[in-house]
């Protein structure tokens, strides 16, 4: 008997996303094809992520091929908006939906379709293994090139319920990133490098005041602090450094804040920038939060596949 599979599509503003997981293999696929961004840029239009889509689409499909073929999917997962908030679009999703919708007709599934953002926070779960930390409400953060936000969470009829309730009130972190290692010449997206960069500095960081309100914080003046940094000192390590643990101080300033108002909690940490190693290393101390591994934490499609399997399990 082939085993059953359970699909998951995910088309984010950087990302062309397929993953296969298997009822007893589990993980199969974790398929992935970035958005093309010419040198010097630093993001995409949505007609030009939409164009990509369907470009990346078939090439993953085509990889998907040859692990299906002994295979059967029961269901569809796919991510239709950015977040579970009323009116949340981007036409960048349409191209997975309508893959999605149209592998779900041909094939005789089901089709479940859910945010771009409880991907993110469900790919951290499973990569963590934390799966404890469904049973409460907990508190999640989202941070990457077009989103960063902290939602208060919660796990009902296998989908997650969530408030955004912190964030970003100007620039996104990984907005920010961007920018500088564009800046110092770096190519976009530039978290990687950029990182490579900061771990490479040896001199003592000037400690710049976090500018928040509660579980808010504003991020575009770090944007204008790293510019005079290295007009003042030329040193691309030293700027590098210095963006990452202001980052990293501005997550901790939210999560000080969530907690003073919701009581202690357990906190799930997503989205490409959480990948940092340094921003992870200042969050983690004496904490047990979960963290998705790097292939899971920036743009993926697995933590749909899951919700979709277990919306398709629940249903049976």
């Amino acid at each position: 008997m082939k085993e059953k599979v359970y699909i998951g599509i995910d088309t984010s503003n950087y990302t062309t996303s397929l993953a296969i997981i298997g009822e007893k293999s589990g993980l199969l696929a974790n398929l992935k094809q970035p958005l093309p961004v010419k040198a010097g840029e630093r993001g995409l239009r949505q007609s030009d992520a939409v164009f990509a889509h369907t470009v990346n689409m078939p090439l993953l499909m085509e990889k998907a091929k040859e692990i299906l073929a002994d295979k059967t999917p029961v269901c569809i997962g796919v991510s239709s908006k950015p977040r579970n908030e009323s009116g949340s679009y981007m036409p960048c999703f349409l191209v997975g939906c309508a893959v999605a919708e149209s592998l779900s007709a041909f094939l005789s599934v089901p089709l479940y379709k859910f945010s771009h953002q409880c991907g993110h926070i469900m790919a951290a779960i499973y990569s963590s293994g934390r799966y404890d930390i469904m049973d409460n409400t907990f508190g999640a953060f989202h941070v990457s090139g077009g989103t960063t936000e902290l939602v208060r969470a919660s796990f009902a009829d296998n989908e997650f319920r969530t408030e955004i309730v912190g964030g970003t009130s100007d620039l996104n972190a990984g907005q920010v990133i961007d920018r500088i290692g564009v800046y110092l010449g770096l190519q976009f997206p530039a978290g990687a490098a950029l990182e490579k960069l900061a771990l490479e500095n040896d001199k003592k960081l000037p400690r710049k005041r976090i500018s928040a309100s509660s579980t808010y914080v504003n991020l575009s003046g770090l944007e204008n602090l790293s510019i005079k940094l290295y007009g003042e000192t030329g040193d691309k390590s030293l700027v590098a450094d210095f963006v990452f643990d202001y980052i990293g101080r501005s997550i901790i300033e939210m999560i000080s804040a969530y907690e003073a108002r919701y009581g202690s909690s357990n906190f799930v940490f997503a989205g490409g920038v959480m990948c940092n190693s340094i921003i992870k290393r200042m969050i983690n101390q004496g904490r047990n939060d979960a963290f998705a591994e790097p292939a899971l934490s920036a743009d993926n499609a697995v933590g749909i596949a899951v919700l979709a399997m277990r919306k398709y399990m629940s249903e049976r």
